[in-house]
């Protein structure tokens, strides 16, 4: 993929993703913000943060969570970042993460 291809379908992702994650982040008592090209999750209780930001030398977008690195390939036939390693999504695996984090379901 060219890098002005990725550039334009991981702003679009993000951007998507984050108006999902501000119209639940009232719900679910947690803030994000869109700046700089990535997003920032953060909790209060308890404590942690979450960081989405697209790496243009990989051409993918990477999920930064408990600690770990998480890495997203763009997916012809789903039409989004997926994970190579689990075949979920930007949005499932952010579904996945703040479940764990606030340890109740939680669906964007």
């Amino acid at each position: 993929m060219e890098e002005q291809e990725f550039k334009k379908r991981c702003e679009d992702a993000l951007a998507t993703l984050h108006r999902e994650l501000t119209g639940a982040a009232d719900d679910y008592g947690f803030e994000t913000n869109f700046s700089s090209g990535a997003i920032t999750v953060r909790f209060e209780d308890p404590p942690a943060k979450f960081v989405i930001s697209p790496n243009a030398p990989s051409r993918q977008v990477r999920i930064s969570a408990f600690g770990k690195t998480y890495k997203l390939d763009w997916d012809i036939v789903e039409n989004t970042f997926v994970s190579s390693d689990s075949g979920q999504s930007l949005k499932q695996l952010m579904e996945q993460f703040i479940s764990k984090q606030l340890k109740e379901e939680v669906n964007l």
